[in-house]
């Protein structure tokens, strides 16, 4: 029998050559719900390590696991926004430490500070593990880690990435603010491509009124006053409508690009679809529209494609080729 020793060898250097901030992290298809979508550290050294090395600050969940309901809630909505969890992942390093616990996780709640047994807490620290933004507690809102995790790039230069400036509008988006406007055209797919490349233009909707085409806008009045859309409507040869009960969407041309795409197979928010459909439609770069594991489907899109998604439940469809 030849010596196994030789594989052996190999294998364990191979095994020592990878790096310790490679380690440890949770798993995320398979971990406590306090924890969300993120996959996280725990180890504190380690995530000093991969700071240092990435050049990325570090944010730091101080969390009761298992925990209370206010816990229960952080990670079934804040850590559990698809998206944030993405940006959480890979903008920053991810660190858990559990503050009902002792050991590893007790020795640096004391050196923080932070109390045992409470609700979340998060830091967002540098590579010395010095704070770089205010604590982040009391408010459990995802409005308010979203901010946080913002201010903490800034400081550390670096440039905020539009699938993030897409989730800053969405989250701040409020009902009672936004405002519809109706317009006819030539050509809803033309309609949408143009009016969906405007600040502040948060959906649009291709649908049929009176026999004729028509594209419905969801604005923000604050980002794109209502006279400013009508200047750039009309300037493009189109002509503001009210709605009345012929309205009928056009489900079937509804963001006619993406339709004509790869990026029918992701999984989109509604401000990423239109965005996208109009970048497509005016041959512009829709990829940087994309969060980084959007971006990785889309690469292996044949490989792992699971029927058309854009249109569907943006969690439920991220879910399904989050489990390849």
């Amino acid at each position: 029998m030849k010596p196994f020793l030789p594989f052996f060898t190999t294998f364990f250097v191979l095994w020592l050559a990878i790096p310790s901030w490679a380690q440890q992290r949770t798993n995320p298809k398979n971990q406590y719900e306090e924890l969300g979508k993120v996959s996280w550290y725990r180890n504190y050294e380690e995530a000093l390590s991969a700071s240092k090395k990435t050049k990325k600050p570090i944010l730091i969940l101080f969390q009761e696991v298992p925990g209370c309901s206010t816990c229960k809630n952080y990670g079934n909505q804040v850590l559990s926004n698809r998206l944030l969890a993405d940006a959480i992942e890979n903008e920053f390093i991810p660190l858990a430490i559990f503050n009902n616990k002792g050991g590893k996780d007790r020795e640096v709640l004391q050196n923080y500070g932070e109390p045992s047994w409470n609700n979340p807490v998060v830091r967002i620290v540098n590579e010395k593990g010095e704070n770089l933004v205010s604590r982040v507690s009391g408010n459990y809102s995802t409005k308010r880690l979203y901010n946080a995790m913002i201010e903490a790039l800034q400081i550390y230069l670096k440039e905020i990435p539009e699938y993030l400036e897409l989730l800053g509008k969405e989250l701040s988006m409020n009902t009672n603010t936004t405002k519809e406007a109706y317009f006819s055209m030539y050509c809803f797919w033309t309609g949408e491509k143009q009016l969906g490349s405007q600040e502040g233009v948060l959906e649009t909707e291709a649908a049929y009124m009176n026999g004729q085409e028509v594209v419905k806008v969801l604005f923000n009045p604050e980002e794109l006053p209502e006279k400013q859309l009508l200047q750039f409507a009309k300037a493009n040869g189109m002509n503001p409508k009210s709605k009345n009960t012929s309205y009928s969407p056009a489900s079937n041309d509804e963001d006619y690009f993406i339709q004509h795409s790869q990026f029918k197979y992701l999984p989109l928010t509604q401000l990423q679809r239109t965005k996208i459909n109009s970048a497509l439609g005016r041959h512009e770069n829709a990829k940087r529209f994309l969060s980084p594991s959007q971006k990785k489907w889309l690469e292996q899109i044949q490989s792992i494609q699971k029927g058309i998604l854009f249109n569907k439940n943006f969690n439920t469809a991220w879910d399904k080729l989050a489990l390849k």
